[in-house]
């Protein structure tokens, strides 16, 4: 038997230990060309381990509020560590029975809050974009995909990849899409509605609904508020749409790379986008081929905290973002964009420059957005274990070591 492949409970329990780490050495350049006999796994784990865990981004930290990257609950590590062991691919029922049992069960569980019938699981939000977005071109014969000038990059992706005239539409000052910028006959259009903007979070409007041949939300990052004990009402309406992307890895807490394309009518878009062969005992739905157990991750989490963990952990990331928005609008050392409406707070200095303060910040406390033509800095509410004292006391001394006299400017 070849060692490489047997269960090295010493490796194992190293690698536990590296993982639990704080800090590490000095990291060693990878070599430039591979090495022609390797240096062995127990090597690979030491050489590796100040590299990929010490210098990795710390997404739990508590002045971590930059993107849209959440920390993952320990229970993903463990689950996502028994599925590179076993390596199932649920395009073949035979070596995945349980993992497909597994993204069946959480569709069945998830879908009904965003009122759907059905859907599968993604790599990410791009691709489920992509997927709900094939299907709605194969259903309706629709020539066009319309969305906000603030919609995400993957929209017109999709358009491209699918041969689809892409039409950019104005929004309003709070970059949610402008109603009255959709004229004219929509019965060849797919309307593309985002739930939480990239650069703002803003919710397009979703009485939009059915004005389009096809209605595609984009509910990339907020669409897990329909869990929320107290936000869900941010997304009324969305039940109307079509087909609706989710990114678990997202506020769902997920390890990448992992999301959610759900569709109202499950088995019509399924049988539009699902091709069938020789060397496959059931029909191949949707983009990927071979394609991992990322449900086991996300299903264990949902076992673990239910629907009610999962909001707590959701409404105090909104929470975060509603005090950090309320101690900026009451400093006159901060201008705010507005008030946050998915957990994305936009903010700059009133005097100095965005980048002057971000190069006086922690990484990760802030990153920037590009809205009407200025720089703003950013804060997303992402991580449960943000510390807004820890993220305003950056703030403050960010500010107070910023030069005097500067105007403000990106």
């Amino acid at each position: 038997m070849d060692p490489s492949f047997e269960i090295n409970r010493l490796g194992l329990a190293r690698a536990l230990d590296l993982l639990c780490e704080k800090s590490f050495p000095a990291p060693s350049e990878l070599p430039d060309e591979l090495n022609e006999a390797g240096i062995g796994e127990d090597a690979t784990l030491e050489f590796l381990a100040p590299s990929v865990l010490g210098r990795a981004a710390r997404l739990d930290a508590p002045h971590a509020f930059a993107h849209m990257d959440p920390p993952t609950p320990w229970i993903s590590w463990a689950t996502s560590q028994w599925n590179a062991r076993l390596n199932q691919n649920l395009l073949h029922p035979a070596v995945a029975p349980f993992a497909r049992d597994a993204e069946r069960r959480v569709i069945q569980w998830l879908a009904p809050f965003f009122g759907m019938g059905g859907g599968h699981m993604t790599p990410g939000s791009t691709i489920a974009n992509l997927t709900a977005l094939w299907a709605a071109r194969d259903i309706t014969n629709a020539k066009r995909i319309i969305a906000s000038d603030a919609a995400h990059i993957s929209i017109p992706k999709a358009a491209r990849i699918l041969g689809l005239e892409f039409e950019s539409v104005a929004v309003d000052a709070n970059q949610r899409l402008e109603p009255n910028s959709l004229t004219g006959d929509l019965s060849s259009a797919i309307l593309v509605l985002t739930a939480g903007t990239t650069s703002t979070g803003m919710v397009d409007p979703f009485e939009l609904c059915g004005r389009a041949a096809w209605t595609h939300v984009d509910a990339a990052w907020a669409g897990a508020l329909v869990f929320s004990n107290h936000h869900t009402a941010r997304l009324t309406g969305i039940d109307r749409a079509d087909s609706i992307a989710v990114s678990a890895h997202k506020w769902l807490f997920q390890p990448k790379e992992a999301a959610l394309v759900f569709f109202r009518d499950e088995k019509r878009c399924h049988d539009a986008i699902s091709f069938g062969s020789g060397y496959l005992a059931v029909p191949n739905i949707g983009i990927l081929g071979s394609h991992g157990a990322v449900a086991v991750p996300l299903i264990a989490t949902l076992l673990a905290w239910g629907r009610t963990g999962l909001a707590e952990r959701i409404d105090r990331c909104m929470a975060n973002a509603a005090i950090l928005a309320h101690k900026l609008s009451d400093d006159p050392a901060w201008k705010l964009f507005g008030e946050p409406e998915t957990g994305v707070v936009l903010f700059r200095p009133t005097a100095g420059t965005c980048k002057d303060i971000i190069a006086r910040l922690p990484d990760g406390l802030v990153s920037t957005a590009t809205v009407n033509g200025e720089l703003w800095l950013r804060a997303v509410a992402a991580n449960p274990n943000a510390d807004i004292g820890v993220i305003q006391e950056a703030l403050k001394n960010a500010v107070k070591k910023m030069p005097s006299g500067r105007k403000n400017s990106p």
